[in-house]
């Protein structure tokens, strides 16, 4: 497999649909004799390709031999996975008991103004993409949001535009 497959991190943007769809069989080449490997694929495909539409998993389904249902049943079972075009960086907003008791939903109303999308959204230049979890294990730092991998601890809705300046530049 060559190394811009196994260094891909994100959507590879300046790549074709076409080397993109390459670049996924060559994942699945070196995983689909493997038990239990089509997630290990469709990590690496989402990495690839940015997101899961239906026709890439129809591509892996075929190339992998496996239903459809299948592999869309994982697709659509995991959060992790998306089927919709997501953005360059995901902010998460703790629900979580203590958090939602510390002000969690302030945090996504703010939010929701400031992107001006709504939950499980995406906004249109696609640097952010806004979901909830329903826990990040930070009860201690409530309310806690994350972006990326980056935890934001204690935030209140005053702090969220000079949270998102860090990330839009």
């Amino acid at each position: 497999m060559s190394n811009k497959v196994e260094n891909c991190q994100c959507c590879c943007s300046e790549e074709t649909d076409q080397q993109k769809l390459d670049m996924i069989a060559e994942v699945i080449e070196k995983y689909k004799n493997r038990e239990g490997s089509l997630i290990q694929v469709l990590h690496m495909a989402q990495n690839i390709y940015g997101y899961l539409p239906l026709k890439i998993q129809r591509f892996i389904a075929e190339s992998m031999n496996m239903p459809l249902s299948e592999v869309s049943g994982v697709v659509t079972f995991y959060s992790f996975f998306s089927t919709q075009p997501r953005g360059k960086h995901i902010i998460r907003v703790c629900l979580g008991t203590a958090c939602y008791v510390r002000g969690g939903k302030k945090i996504i109303d703010r939010l929701e103004q400031i992107l001006d999308i709504e939950v499980g959204g995406t906004t249109k230049d696609r640097l952010f993409t806004f979901e909830v979890a329903r826990c990040i294990g930070a009860c201690g730092l409530a309310p806690a949001m994350m972006i990326d991998d980056v935890v934001y601890k204690q935030v209140n809705p005053d702090k969220l535009d000079s949270i998102l300046n860090k990330y839009r530049n």
